[in-house]
């Protein structure tokens, strides 16, 4: 048998076997990171090693609170896939990209600090580099479940984003250097609680310790009878019907930041006057509400026309 024949099956005897052994090593390293942080402590099942594409695959990642009394885990992810990026790589830039497939992230807020669950304790971009060493440049949430709870306000309130995508490009500006704000971000979203949806475009530059960003963001067709709890609280009203959207355009360069955030409202109707335990009073407060908030923007809107006109 030839030299050269010998060494390429040597050559593929210990791509088989680091194959097999690799996998445990991995689980023992990445258990490890988890399981020493502030506040938080974690667990993966298994991993899976791709050597050929330069990857690897976490699955079942569990991260909890440390003495923290909400049942419910931090983040919960069945499978991470971790890789080079080769397209990156053939431009000369040795960057990773990430994915997370159906993650869940559980947000708890509340008074005492056993009933909070925000991650604030903890310095997540050490975890993502002790796993990941390799800068990410591609960072993408795929059918992502987001819950946020709090229990500080009183009716307690809770709000779920499903099928969240989240896509974010270019992190390391690999392409477009010349660019001032490089880095394209795009995410959607179902709220099913009040039957919303979310969209949100933006363009970043996320290499400065203060981020510039310029982004349009739209929550749209939230129903109003879903905010009852939380109006006839602090507004000693409710709604009949009726849907509001949220309109947002922000854009921060250098710290300076402008834009608005503008709500609207569609065919609502606040109260039945028949109901019983109201006043006709509540009935003109909310009238007298929307009326001042349309006559406070007319006025506003024919200012600025006569402004521009001079």
């Amino acid at each position: 048998m030839k030299r050269s024949v010998k060494i390429l099956i040597g050559i593929v005897i210990i791509l088989i076997i680091g194959r097999l052994i690799l996998p445990y090593f991995v689980v023992r390293y990445v258990n490890k990171v988890l399981a020493d942080m502030n506040g938080y402590t974690g667990h993966i099942e298994d991993v899976d090693i791709h050597l050929i594409r330069g990857a690897y695959q976490i699955e079942g990642m569990n991260i909890r609170k440390v003495n923290g009394k909400i049942k419910e885990p931090f983040i919960l992810i069945p499978k991470m896939d971790l890789s080079i990026q080769w397209e990156s790589l053939l431009k000369g830039k040795l960057v990773s990209e990430v994915e997370c497939h159906n993650p869940e992230i559980n947000f708890a807020f509340s008074s005492s600090e056993e009933g909070s669950q925000t991650g604030a304790e903890n310095d997540w971009t050490k975890v993502i580099k002790d796993l990941l060493p390799i800068e990410i440049n591609r960072f993408q949430i795929i059918n992502g479940k987001v819950d946020l709870t709090s229990i500080v306000s009183q009716p307690k309130t809770d709000l779920t984003l499903k099928n969240f995508q989240l896509e974010i490009s270019n992190i390391r500006n690999v392409e477009e250097k010349g660019k001032a704000l490089p880095s394209p971000v795009k995410a959607t979203g179902d709220m099913p609680g009040f039957g919303g949806t979310l969209s949100f475009t933006a363009n970043m530059m996320l290499l400065k310790k203060i981020p510039d960003f310029d982004y349009n963001m739209s929550l749209k067709d939230v129903q109003l009878v879903k905010l009852n709890s939380l109006s006839r609280k602090y507004g000693n009203l409710d709604f009949e019907k009726g849907t509001m959207s949220l309109l947002s355009e922000m854009k921060m360069v250098d710290g300076k930041l402008e834009g608005y955030l503008k709500p609207l409202t569609k065919d609502m109707k606040i109260f039945k006057m028949k109901e019983e335990n109201r006043n006709v009073s509540q009935f003109f407060c909310a009238s007298c509400w929307q009326k001042a908030a349309l006559l406070f923007w007319k006025t506003k809107r024919k200012t600025r026309l006569r402004h521009e006109s001079r």
